[in-house]
């Protein structure tokens, strides 16, 4: 080969490589790098995420109604009990020296009204025969004294009627005393299993209140029916209906997830607005929660109240819908977007329903390298991908990421694609345009 030839294909090579350079730095210049990803049907579930904890469907917390020393403790934490038996003996002592008491007060009144009574027949057959007399002669009995019979028959009529009335009032006493000595003994309001016990024996059990957490001896609870109660926030309580089904995970069963079913939903907050609007004012607002309560479908038998849970509600599905990530919906001024033709009729009516407004929701979509706005509206929301009810149609190519060049990015810039590259050192990705 002659070197003439020699030296131009050498040339040739060197411009070739120049060229591609120049034609790489030029497209590096010229282009935003974007991830581009297609527009593509997919199954989109809605869900409302809330946190909360594991309770029983019923439970009660059994206090006492009188005070006294815990003698004999009849249960441990964890038994099974059934409605009725025994679960603990409260000193019986004193209520059992009232009902003596009150015993023996109704006796004594018991022989008042005999006493009462014998005085009121008397006083009635006096009268009876004054009566009689003074019908055969009025010349045998004096009209005074027929008045003063009918007058002690009267009296003794009244006093047997209030020692009927004692009589009464001290079986009462006896009742009463009879039914706190009854409370001494502490029975099972319910089937279940004690799930909470407070106090040992020897202890002192004192007057059950609401305000009194002390008051509290043990809680008997039904584990057969379990519920996740979670809270959730105001902007998503619209979206949960009763009877929509969820799936719930528990910090203490990490490999399993239970499927419920919402069975109620609170009508209020679990904050009043007041105690929300003082917040505020004392240093920052509160957020309004409402509970939702989820009924476990098959709860295990060891699971326990007051676990960790999250719940996941699901409000909605759609089935092969046309979907876009997430991250691509972006909002733009109105007033600084062009409209542009569109082949789709549905995204000009889009674009048309939205010139009321100052922001138009869209996303950016990828045509001959070239990032055009195009409104869309969107419906259910999934975990990653919104549903587009108009606008755009699977196939088409829109901006995914990243973020903040979402957010910069302008109708009718000029992209390129980003390509990610494993690589063996400490980065992630190798990001390079071409």
């Amino acid at each position: 080969m002659r070197r003439r030839t020699k030296w131009g294909i050498a040339l040739t090579v060197v411009g070739g490589i120049a060229a591609v350079s120049i034609m790489s730095a030029t497209m590096g210049e010229h282009g935003v790098e974007v991830r581009i990803e297609p527009i593509q049907r997919r199954d989109l579930v809605a869900v409302v995420n809330a946190s909360g904890w594991i309770r029983p469907n019923r439970k009660v917390d059994v206090q006492s109604d009188i005070m006294g020393r815990i003698t004999r403790l009849h249960v441990e934490e964890g038994q099974y009990v059934q409605r009725g038996d025994t679960l603990l003996q409260i000193d019986p002592t004193q209520s059992e020296a009232a009902v003596e008491r009150a015993r023996g007060a109704l006796s004594e009144a018991r022989a008042r009204e005999a006493q009462t009574h014998a005085n009121y027949l008397q006083a009635q057959r006096n009268a009876g025969r004054m009566r009689q007399l003074a019908r055969v002669d009025s010349g045998l009995v004096s009209r005074q004294d027929l008045e003063e019979a009918e007058t002690q028959e009267t009296v003794q009529k009244q006093l047997y009627d209030a020692a009927q009335f004692s009589v009464a009032q001290a079986q009462a006493s006896v009742n009463e005393a009879l039914d706190r000595l009854s409370k001494t003994v502490i029975q099972a309001p319910m089937d279940g299993t004690i799930t909470r016990l407070d106090v040992e024996e020897g202890e002192t059990a004192i007057v059950g209140t609401m305000n009194n957490s002390g008051s509290l001896l043990l809680t008997v609870a039904d584990l057969s029916v379990m519920e996740a109660v979670v809270r959730v926030d105001e902007t998503d309580i619209p979206e949960i209906e009763l009877g929509d089904s969820a799936d719930i995970t528990i910090d203490a069963f990490p490999r399993r997830t239970f499927r419920g079913i919402v069975t109620e939903i609170s009508h209020s907050s679990v904050r009043s607005p007041e105690s929300i609007t003082a917040g505020a004012g004392a240093g920052g607002g509160q957020a309004v929660d409402f509970e939702v309560v989820v009924r476990l479908n098959d709860p295990p038998a060891t699971l326990r109240p007051d676990l960790s849970a999250t719940a996941d509600v699901i409000t909605d599905r759609r089935a092969n819908a046309v979907a876009i990530p997430i991250i691509a919906l972006t909002v733009r001024d109105r007033g600084a977007t062009e409209a542009l033709p569109q082949e789709d009729a549905a995204a000009r009516a889009a674009a048309s329903s939205a010139a009321g407004t100052n922001d138009v929701e869209g996303v950016f979509v990828v045509r001959s390298g070239v990032a055009s706005f195009v409104p869309v509206t969107v419906g259910i929301a999934g975990r990653e991908h919104f549903e587009v009810l108009s606008g755009v149609s699977a196939g088409d190519s829109v901006v995914a990421g990243p973020y903040e060049t979402i957010r910069s990015l302008t109708d009718g810039q000029t992209v390129r694609r980003m390509i990610e590259t494993k690589t063996n050192g400490p980065q992630a990705s190798n990001r390079t345009g071409g």
